[in-house]
């Protein structure tokens, strides 16, 4: 028996003037259950698309008129997120591979396998799959098919492990640890996994760890008695409380004060929260998602992260690859953002000049998903033509996405930075990177130590010990 694909019943619309070809097609794709409809140039897809949209079109590169390269830009520019797949001629190969770099969700080279074929539309399909209406949160596991995905934007391959993985220990109670730079889309994922367990019809609760101050963050957490300290007028339910039944996110857990940590501990041990100043703790049911950038075993070798709550936390660990680890879903996330931002602009945006997307696709993202997004953003709001132009993508580029980051963020980036341009003015000599930054030797190792920079990285080979 053969496993089912998703998205069987689906519409594909395949493209190819050689007629065996496409009654080929035709016959094994209704064979898999797939609703197809099949036409012999560009021009009759267009009309088609414009009709009845599929949901993946499956095109020959050599077409009579528009060949399947034309078709793809055309499809790109009205409807950014449809999925084309393109058959080419082993000579039509570099071409289809530039197509590719510009949004083309993949190629095959004739003859192919048609279960290469299958498996690629299967694929598709999942990124093609109708989200949720705005304000549906989410279903229980096995109810929504792949809603639980939505917001998540992906083809590459490294993505849909992760997600599988993610999907996997949804169903599950315990605790995950999401790991990742800053900017990667670390809520967005512990928001997936929570629409996809059991307690998505509960509340889902996010708090930055980091960015309260830790007088705050105890009673934010925990909740707090009428009266428990100075200004404390009335009493306040806390975030563990508020979420009971669903979930709880603590987004960078490794900023959490160690004080605050014991407490966190205690809670999770003991499954009861005791409001600041209150004299009884109240059981409470909350499935706990956290995640970091920090290094948390560094953190624990330095005394600064406890290593009971780490084994507490860090039941399941999924860690999400930097958006420079993923390049091939970079076409696929700006024409996501540009189809969000063209509605709260006003704007009729289809998509990116293929120089455009080229840049996009080809920049450093230090700032990750964050950063694109703040990117397509700045491109959006100066663009006056439906195609975005390769200058306003570049202006973008070039301007750092401030507004993207937090001030401890920015802090820490600059701190990194200019540590790393001491040791290469330096080669690595410390002694020398020290007197420069006006700090004593300990120190500076401190710091170096801090950011994850060893000496021996910026040193020339040809440097003896004794030079150091």
């Amino acid at each position: 028996m053969r496993p089912a694909l998703r998205g069987e019943g689906a519409h594909v619309l395949v493209v190819d003037d050689d007629e065996d070809i496409l009654r080929l097609l035709t016959m094994r794709l209704k064979a898999r259950g797939f609703r197809v409809t099949a036409v012999g140039s560009a021009e009759q897809a267009l009309v088609q698309i414009a009709v009845d949209t599929p949901r993946v079109v499956v095109s020959d590169v050599r077409l009579p008129g528009q060949d399947g390269l034309a078709l793809f830009e055309e499809i790109r520019r009205t409807r950014p997120t449809l999925p084309v797949i393109l058959l080419t001629a082993h000579g039509n190969i570099p071409d289809a591979v530039d197509a590719t770099s510009r949004g083309v969700f993949g190629y095959l080279t004739k003859p192919f396998d048609s279960q290469i074929l299958l498996e690629k539309i299967d694929r598709a399909l999942q990124l093609s799959e109708p989200t949720l209406p705005a304000g549906e949160e989410g279903t229980a596991v096995g109810e929504g098919g792949d809603a639980w995905m939505e917001g998540v934007i992906f083809r590459s391959s490294r993505m849909a492990a992760l997600m599988a993985d993610a999907r996997m220990v949804a169903a599950s109670d315990a605790s995950v640890l999401i790991r990742g730079e800053s900017g990667s889309g670390k809520e967005v994922l512990a928001r997936a996994i929570h629409r996809a367990s059991p307690r998505a019809k509960g509340p889902f609760v996010a708090i930055n760890c980091g960015a309260i101050p830790e007088q705050l963050l105890e009673s934010e957490l925990f909740g707090h008695a009428k009266g428990a300290f100075t200004g404390a007028a009335t009493s306040r339910v806390g975030l563990f409380q508020t979420a009971n039944g669903g979930t709880l996110f603590l987004d960078e857990i490794g900023d959490m004060p160690l004080a605050l940590q014991v407490k966190l501990l205690r809670v999770l041990q003991e499954r009861v929260v005791r409001p600041v100043g209150a004299t009884k703790a109240e059981p409470v049911d909350v499935r706990l998602l956290s995640a970091t950038h920090r290094d948390l075993d560094a953190a624990m070798a330095q005394g600064q992260f406890r290593e009971d709550l780490y084994y507490r936390l860090d039941v399941v660990s999924l860690t999400l690859p930097r958006l420079d680890e993923r390049r091939e879903d970079i076409p696929l996330l700006a024409a996501h953002f540009a189809g969000l931002l063209a509605v709260k602009y006003g704007k009729p945006i289809n998509g990116f000049a293929p120089d455009a997307l080229e840049a996009l696709a080809t920049a450093s993202w230090p700032g990750n998903v964050r950063q694109l997004f703040n990117v397509v953003e700045q491109s959006c709001a100066l663009t006056s033509t439906p195609l975005i132009p390769a200058a306003l993508v570049q202006r973008a580029l070039r301007v750092p996405a401030m507004d993207a980051l937090t001030y401890a963020d920015a802090k820490q980036r600059f701190e990194r930075n200019y540590l790393v341009q001491l040791l290469k003015l330096t080669d690595g000599n410390v002694a020398d990177a020290a007197r420069i930054a006006e700090r004593n030797r300990t120190e500076f190792y401190r710091l170096l130590q801090k950011h994850d920079l060893t000496p021996a990285m910026f040193r020339s080979e040809s440097e003896t010990p004794a030079e150091r």
